[in-house]
């Protein structure tokens, strides 16, 4: 396999990113650029390049990205005031699910969360994907904690 290539993202990625996350079987039912980007993602994805608390990031492979996600540094009482890292949207090119890219990927995802002083990395998965949760084990992460969501 090529090098992988891990950076935050620029505009010009938002289209391949979109494609990532509609990609799978949750992500088909939310996502949908067939008429292009609209102008809801491009504001949204402009709103995370100014935070310097949320980073959209990508994983290029061959001059082609390969694989989103977006980290988040959320600062908290808790721990002395301690800093925790947030994953979230981690989504790989299914045709290089697999392959070691994404433990990559989320090795250097941690490293960001290290460089920024976080005490900790958390992300929460849907109960849906299985695959996925038992790549997070693999990788060290424990299920501490139960999650809840409220559509509004």
């Amino acid at each position: 396999m090529s090098e992988l290539l891990c950076r935050e993202a620029t505009l010009v990625d938002l289209p391949h990113i979109i494609a990532l996350l509609a990609d799978d079987t949750l992500g088909k039912g939310r996502e949908d650029i067939t008429s292009g980007v609209d102008d809801r993602y491009i504001s949204a994805f402009r709103a995370i390049d100014a935070s310097p608390d949320q980073m959209q990031t990508v994983a290029v492979l061959d001059g082609e990205v390969a694989g989103c996600m977006q980290l988040s540094f959320l600062l908290g009482l808790s721990f002395h005031g301690a800093w925790r890292g947030q994953i979230e949207r981690v989504r790989i090119a299914s045709e290089l699910r697999g392959t070691g890219l994404g433990r990559q990927y989320v090795a250097w995802a941690i490293e960001r969360f290290r460089e920024r002083d976080c005490r900790l990395v958390q992300l929460n998965p849907h109960k849906s994907r299985t695959d996925a949760v038992r790549f997070y084990v693999s990788l060290g992460f424990e299920a501490t904690h139960e999650g809840f969501k409220l559509a509004l």
